[in-house]
């Protein structure tokens, strides 16, 4: 039986198959949906904000792009997966609202999705999909059994990567 599996905004996942890790609400946060194909082990990040070093204090490292995939990586070794064997997918990172005189400050999205590419290039960690940027939500699936990455959005219906 396959074990459908929540992650919350600024957390993370890992899980070995058969599991179905879903996350929902990806607006400007991004999905880092990373799978090994050999073992079947599949991690899921709910990434809210770039970096932790904005941070002070106890933060929740999973909120973060920098820390959470890093977690997640370790993880995903930690039940067995081989680093030499992972690849990535991306979803959100949308531009939710729009804001007068807007910054790079504002753009949180595209902050979000850089960060993340950022740091799994850092792991040697291959992006071989995404959907992201945009203005909508997206709510996501990743499958264990093939690494398929399910991105269901209101008025652009369902697609798979």
């Amino acid at each position: 039986m396959i074990e459908l599996i929540k992650v919350g905004m600024a957390d993370f996942k890992a899980a070995r198959h058969p599991a179905v890790l879903t996350t929902l609400g990806l607006g400007s946060c991004v999905g880092v949906a990373i799978y090994d194909s050999r073992s079947k082990i599949v991690g899921l990040a709910h990434i809210m904000l770039p970096s932790s070093s904005i941070a002070s204090g106890n933060i929740n490292r999973a909120k973060f792009a920098d820390t959470a995939i890093v977690d997640l990586y370790e993880e995903m070794l930690s039940l067995g997966a081989d680093g030499r064997n992972l690849v990535a997918k991306l979803a959100g990172g949308a531009q939710m609202f729009t804001f007068a005189g807007s910054s790079e400050t504002m753009k949180i999205g595209l902050r979000n999705y850089e960060a993340s590419r950022a740091v799994l290039s850092g792991l040697n960690i291959p992006i071989i999909s995404e959907d992201v940027g945009g203005n909508y939500g997206r709510t996501i699936e990743l499958s264990s059994e093939d690494g398929r990455l399910m991105v269901k959005t209101i008025g652009f219906g369902i697609k798979y990567i």
